[in-house]
């Protein structure tokens, strides 16, 4: 656009005008924060839900009895956006006290410490229910269980 056509347009008041489209400073900002206070907590409310799609990390093969020793662990973590966990046969078989870092595809970090009490639980194919730390103001309940 031209100078003289910005200059017609605001001298004749005529900023609606079909041949002067032209949105004004004060209408740009209401419309920019009228989009930000819908996208911000759109955003943040799908990121971070309060629903309880459970993730199974890795899901049990079927038939036959669950035995951690044997087949592994799967695992399901409440409240789940993307997070994951897996706890592998060696991991059962040391029965060391471990750390897991349980970020997956999630947008920030949890972690979740497996002790050496829990591993014996697993070894006699139990179920474990462990509270993940807290991060982005929230915590999850993982459990693991024997495939």
């Amino acid at each position: 656009m031209n100078f003289m056509y910005l200059k017609h347009c605001y001298k004749s008041n005529s900023i609606t005008h079909k041949n002067c489209n032209i949105m004004d400073r004060k209408t740009f900002i209401r419309k920019t924060a009228g989009a930000l206070l819908l996208v911000v907590p759109a955003y943040a409310l799908l990121s971070c839900s309060s629903s309880s799609d459970d993730s199974n990390s890795n899901p049990p093969p079927t038939g036959g009895n669950p035995d951690c020793l044997a087949n592994g662990t799967t695992s399901s973590i409440g409240t789940n956006h993307g997070h994951s966990i897996f706890v592998s046969i060696a991991d059962v078989n040391a029965g060391a006290e471990k750390t897991y870092d349980i970020m997956g595809s999630g947008n920030h970090s949890h972690s979740v410490t497996v002790s050496a009490a829990n591993f014996n639980t697993l070894k006699s194919n139990q179920q474990i229910n462990i509270t993940s730390t807290n991060d982005d103001d929230h915590t999850h309940n993982v459990t693991i269980s024997c495939a």
